[in-house]
This record gives structure tokens, sequence and C-alpha cells, in this order.
């Protein structure tokens, strides 16, 4: 009887349901199209505009006198070394290049290096770093109220947002007189309570320029530890403002009077490193063995995020850290990338009384007080491309370009 049953059912089988619909039919039906990045349609807009004395102050790298982003001496010297010596290509582990990671401690940390209570990684970039800050962060406390100043980094925002985070926004910047708005920041961090979290960036500010003084950050670091804040420093710009050590005053000053922190790094601007994705997350526990429970966590959610980091741009840069030479010669790079920076502020003011706040600032950018409109006639009437936010690179200006950068601003206003 079953062999019976089995013949009808082959030669008769059933009649089959209908063909089953694509696998992927309507699973994105419920996305909406995102807008494109505004700084990708300045970048289109300038290459695709045919006149000559165009100025491209929006690009947020730096560049020359001559307009171009170099690869560093030092980073050249190093890439050959590592070309020649390097024997294997085998998986390294989330923690990335520990080599790069402790080599990079001295120059963040100085002497108040915290010992034993530091824990952290190499990342995938200073965005990396953040994004893993705020994972961990949101796993230790989920909902966590983050205090953020405003302008930020456009993409703070969306970093904190997507991992679940509060924000509380605060004013840092009055475009108007171009200076911080401290009272404002101080009035916010005294409104924050014990297990919030204050993101601030600790040198040249993106996109304002406009950095906390020494004075200031002691006032910041008291009110963080009278308050149990916990800081997430975003220190992607060492080296460009006043030199390595003046640039990480910040961090140091805050960690003399908290127990905890979080510092993302970047390597994109003082080693060129831009598109090698080079960064670190450190962190600060109250003691050696929180420190290793909370590395025990960024492991995993780094281990689930990217696996691990891309190697060759800090396998390149642990190479110049250990080395005296390429040390002195990357030290000396940055030195001339940061008068570079220096002169064209101080040659704004020389040009214009009106831009003398902008020497007073430091890093790549400020933030003009222009309107959006103001912004597009600059782009259509004088080829000067930046943001709609009123954002500049002082790096894109050049002495051939600066004085007629300064009538178009002046023009539109």
């Amino acid at each position: 009887m079953l062999y019976v049953f089995l013949m009808a059912t082959i030669l008769d089988p059933a009649p089959s349901l209908a063909p089953a619909a694509p696998a992927d039919a309507g699973i994105f039906d419920a996305l909406a199209l995102q807008p494109a990045d505004p700084l990708l349609s300045v970048i289109g807009a300038f290459r695709a505009d045919p006149r000559p004395n165009k100025i491209d102050v929006g690009v947020g790298v730096f560049r020359t006198e001559t307009g171009e982003t170099p690869v560093f001496r030092a980073m050249k010297t190093a890439e050959r070394r590592l070309l020649e010596t390097q024997d294997t290509k085998a998986y390294l582990g989330p923690e990335g290049d520990i080599g790069f990671f402790q080599a990079l401690r001295p120059v963040v940390f100085g002497a108040a290096d915290p010992g034993e209570r530091v824990f952290g990684l190499q990342t995938p970039g200073g965005t990396g770093a953040l994004r893993l800050a705020a994972e961990l962060i949101a796993q230790a406390r989920p909902g966590a109220r983050v205090f953020l100043g405003t302008p930020t980094w456009p993409n703070h925002p969306p970093i904190l947002k997507k991992t679940g985070l509060e924000q509380v926004a605060y004013r840092h910047f009055d475009a108007e007189t171009q200076a911080v708005c401290f009272d404002d920041v101080v009035a916010a961090l005294e409104s924050a309570g014990a297990g919030d979290v204050a993101l601030l960036q600790v040198c040249c500010h993106n996109p304002t320029g406009a950095d906390f003084t020494v004075e200031q950050w002691h006032e910041i670091a008291r009110i963080l530890g009278r308050r149990g804040v916990l800081p997430l420093l975003d220190l992607a710009y060492q080296g460009l403002a006043e030199g390595l050590d003046a640039d990480a005053a910040g961090v140091r000053i805050v960690l003399d009077q908290v127990p905890a922190a979080l510092i993302a790094y970047s390597c994109d601007k003082n080693f060129g490193l831009y598109r090698e994705r080079t960064g670190a997350l450190f962190g600060i526990a109250a003691s050696g063995e929180r420190a290793r429970i909370a590395h025990s966590n960024v492991l995993a959610l780094a281990r689930a995020a990217w696996s691990m980091p891309p190697d060759h741009g800090a396998a390149a840069a642990r190479i110049i850290l250990v080395s005296p030479e390429l040390s002195a010669d990357w030290r000396a790079e940055l030195a001339e990338m940061r008068d570079r920076i220096v002169s064209m502020r101080e040659l704004l003011g020389t040009i214009d009384p009106a831009f003398a706040p902008l020497a007073r600032q430091h890093g790549m950018f400020s933030t003009l007080p222009l309107s959006p409109e103001q912004v597009r006639r600059l782009r259509e009437e004088f080829a000067v491309y930046m943001p709609n936010s009123g954002r500049i690179n002082i790096a894109g200006l050049t002495r051939g370009n600066v004085e007629a950068f300064v009538r178009a601003v002046k023009s539109v206003l």
C-alpha cells in the first residue's frame, strides 16, 4: 500500500501553491529616501564649476599653500619600513595594533598616564571610537543623557541617536561674537547629574574653532567631578592648535578631577591618515579591576561591530611613534601645518579687522555668521564654496585667494 501511495503521489502530485514572492519583495518598502550629505553636494558643485578663481573652503582636510593634501614625510618613510619588514597579514583581533595603542598613550596622557586604570583599543578612525564609546555607555546605562554643545560636528548627534542615548543640547558658540558661550556651558553642566555624560571637544573645535581656555577647562573639570558626570572627550586634532602637549591639556585637567572618562582619538588630521581610518578609544576606570571589566565589554562590542580595525595606518603610525627620528620629523611637520593655519587666521584679521576674532581660534575650522542665502550668493556670484552652516576650512585659503575671499564675504554681508 505504501508503494501504491508513493507512486500515486509522484504521478499525480497535489496542486502546487502559488510561486513564493521574491525573498526581498517589500523588505525595503518602509524605508524613506535619506538626504545626501550636504558637504558632498558642495564638493560636487565645486568640481563642476569652470571658473578659474573658485575657492573651496568646505572640504575638511588640511591643504598646503598650493592646495595639496600631502602624505607626511615621516609617514612615507614609515610605510616603506612597514613594506620591508611586515611578514604577515594574519588577523590581529578586535584590539587591533596594541603597539600603536600603547605608543599613543604618552602623546595623549603625558606624565599623567593613569596606569592600570586605562583600557581601550584601536578603532576605525575617530568616528569608530565615538561610536564604540556611545555603545559602551548605552550598554552600561541605557538611555543615558549626553550633554552636547551646539553647533558641533554634524556626525555627533546621529551617532548618539543610533545608540539610543538622550541628547541634551546647549549653546557652545555665538557666531556674532565668535566666542564660546561659557556661561551656557557652565549652566548646562551644572544641571547634569551622576550618570550623565558630557561630550566635549578637546581642541580645534569643529565647526567653530572656539576652544576652552585652560582656566575654563579647570572649571569644567571641577563641575564634572563634583556632579559625577562622565566626560566623553573628542580629541580629533591634537597638535594643530598650539602643540601636542598644550592641545591635550583639557584631557589631563579633566582626568585630575574625575574617576572615569572616555577619550575618542583620531589620527586623520595629525598623521594625515584620512582614508586609512586610524583611531583609538581610551577609557579610564576607577580601578584596574573595573578597567579590565570595561575592556572586555569594548572588545565584545568591537567584535560585533567591525571584528577588527584596518591595520595599515595604525602600523605605520606605530613605527613613527616608536622611532625617535621619525617622531621628531612628524612633530616638525605638525608644526609646519599649525604655522600655516595660524598665519592664515592672522592674515584674515590683517586684511579686515572684522575677521580679527578668528585669530583667537584654533585649528582648521571657523563658523561665520552667514545665512544659507548668503552662502548661496557666495557660491553663485563669487565661486566661494562652503556648507550652508557658514563653516569654513581655514586651510582652504592661500595667500593668493584670501583677499578675494574676504571681499566676497564682505559683499554678501
